[in-house]
């Protein structure tokens, strides 16, 4: 058998030189002079393997491959292999109980096609004298593009006329398979390597934060190849309790991992917290990367205290990377938050026009985009693409914390009844803010509606350019336009409620609030501008309230009020 070298070390990857497996003498069998056909060694661990697959930097002691695309496989063996007298079959094993109908207990007969779309082929030996180390028999052994993923064990059976004999598992000899967005075949492909670099391969990253008209960011260090961190995230789909024959699909494995990086329902990776108190954790803005949050969640199997939003996105990301689905960390500005499937983002004021501070909008949302192919996520008209996925704890998907996985194309076009949470990112995205005045009976109506403040400046870090790019034309129609109009009445025809609009009339006023630059320490310039553009003399009773609001959206008590009442003749302002 193989036994990959056990590096000692802290974190790093193992030198190359130790990269290419080793073959590891099985335990006493019956000789080959018995007939039976006692394999004396696995090597599975082969460098070559490892760049085929692009695999090369996981500092993982265990072969790591992506399905449908072979690796290689040789046996050592006692004499020479007969195929007119001898046969072979490799045997691998997923989770704690394999079936062979769930796919989760392989047996590849060499030369054929094993019932779960596994094969192995004898590699042609070429000429030349026998290879070092003694008779052997070498294979290509391929994964299907839809196998689950996972660790598996791995073995090797021989049958002669004599009879069979099954060499033993071995830990040594564990395969890990991953997705693979470079295999046409599997639903996760992704075609330009440029992608493929930066959202698969690349272990840093920026993730943007602040607001539409001040974007900054931060650098983020993904590290999906760094040691303990492929256990980790096979640890996460365990942790859950994830079938493991249910493994194969991205959609089942990205709502999976949506669930578990928070820590609410199933004791999940972070715990988030708004407090601002962080006495009994890590301040979320001390965090620089996701490799310590992975490394302590899988130590200890308790939630690592704390996150806030780009720590959940950061983290995702690196988990759903590692596994190998391309993934990449996106900000929303301006991003609402529908509770009651409405649609729309609601301010309510009191009779007075005083104002019930309530949850806004984000001022800045981070969440996650997969890439992946399946129709049953989308319409015909948005079969393949990025997907929409959220571990921040918002509001409940199945009764769990969760969202996503939904289609961006999905929610460009309104199509909010396809899964998964649509009609709740159409809103994050492109719902309206709907004003409404409390009345003498108690009732609220309608005073005014601002459509296009939501959903601002979308962002991700651009593939290879290291520069924010503005993604936001993916996920809205341009403001105003005949898609537009169409994609919102769809979405709202499956809402709560219908679709509210302004109610424009003659001699109607306008208000403009504008703001200079707000910088720590120094005053703050607002100008309000009243506007009437009737052809009627009216009397403006303005009142301004100003109130800190945190980036989540919720606001705290006015710190300034003032009210002011003001003639104003027609077209004046």
């Amino acid at each position: 058998r193989t036994l990959t070298p056990a590096w000692t070390r802290a974190a790093g990857r193992p030198p190359a030189s130790a990269r290419g497996g080793r073959p590891r003498p099985l335990p006493p069998g019956p000789a080959g002079a018995s007939g039976l056909l006692a394999p004396r060694g696995l090597v599975v661990g082969s460098a070559a393997n490892r760049v085929a697959h692009h695999t090369a930097e996981f500092a993982c002691p265990h072969l790591v491959v992506r399905r449908g695309q072979p690796f290689d496989l040789r046996v050592l063996l006692p004499r020479p292999f007969d195929p007119e007298d001898d046969s072979l079959c490799v045997e691998l094993t997923l989770g704690p109980n394999p079936q062979v109908a769930k796919g989760t207990h392989v047996l590849i007969p060499l030369g054929e096609t094993s019932a779960t779309g596994w094969t192995a082929e004898e590699e042609d030996p070429g000429e030349g004298a026998e290879p070092p180390g003694g008779p052997s028999l070498r294979l290509r052994v391929t994964a299907p593009p839809d196998a689950p993923i996972g660790r598996y064990r791995l073995s090797v059976k021989t049958r002669t006329g004599v009879g069979e004999y099954a060499a033993p598992f071995e830990d040594a000899n564990d395969v890990i398979v991953l997705f693979n967005p470079w295999c046409p075949d599997d639903n996760v492909y992704m075609e330009k390597t440029s992608d493929l670099n930066e959202y698969v391969l690349n272990e840093t990253g920026r993730i943007f934060y602040g607001t539409e008209d001040q974007i900054a960011e931060r650098s983020w260090n993904y590290g999906q190849f760094d040691a303990g961190v492929l256990e980790a995230c096979l640890y996460i789909l365990d942790r859950r309790g994830m079938p493991h024959s249910a493994r194969g699909d991205p959609v089942m494995v990205s709502r999976v991992v949506s669930a578990m990086v928070n820590s609410l329902d199933d004791n999940g990776v972070l715990v988030g917290n708004w407090t601002g108190d962080y006495a009994q954790g890590t301040n979320p803005s001390a965090w620089a990367g996701s490799v310590d949050i992975l490394r302590a969640y899988h130590r200890g199997g308790a939630p690592v205290r704390f996150g806030q939003c780009w720590v959940f996105a950061g983290v995702m990301t690196t988990v759903l990377r590692c596994l190998g689905l391309p993934t990449r960390t996106v900000t929303n500005y301006n991003s609402a938050h529908d509770t009651d499937v409405s649609l729309t983002t609601d301010i309510y004021f009191d009779e007075n026009i005083g104002f019930f501070w309530v949850v806004l909008a984000y001022t800045g949302l981070n969440w996650c985009h997969c890439w992946f192919h399946t129709a049953p996520l989308t319409s015909p008209m948005a079969t393949d693409g990025w997907q929409v996925v959220d571990a921040t704890p918002q509001e409940t998907s199945s009764g769990l914390f969760c969202c996503g996985p939904c289609s961006v194309t999905a929610v460009k076009n309104g199509e909010v009844f396809l899964k998964y949470d649509t009609p709740f990112v159409f809103a994050e995205v492109n719902s309206d803010k709907v004003y409404w005045q409390r009345q003498p009976n108690g009732a609220f109506s309608v005073v005014h509606v601002e459509e296009g403040a939501i959903g601002r400046r979308i962002s991700t870090l651009g593939a290879g350019s290291g520069a924010r790019i503005d993604i936001t034309h993916q996920y809205k129609h341009p403001e105003g336009s005949e898609e537009e109009r169409r994609a919102v009445s769809t979405a709202t025809s499956h809402g709560s409620r219908p679709r509210t609009r302004g109610t424009p009339s003659t001699g109607e006023v306008t208000v403009t609030v504008g703001a200079g630059p707000a910088v720590a320490g120094a005053e703050l310039e607002l100008r309000v501008v009243a506007r009437n553009q009737g052809a009627e003399p009216r009397t403006l009773r303005l009142r301004l309230a100003l109130a800190p609001v945190r980036y989540t959206g919720v606001s705290g008590p006015p710190f300034r009020q003032e009210q002011h009442r003001r003639a104003c003749a027609p077209g004046a302002r």
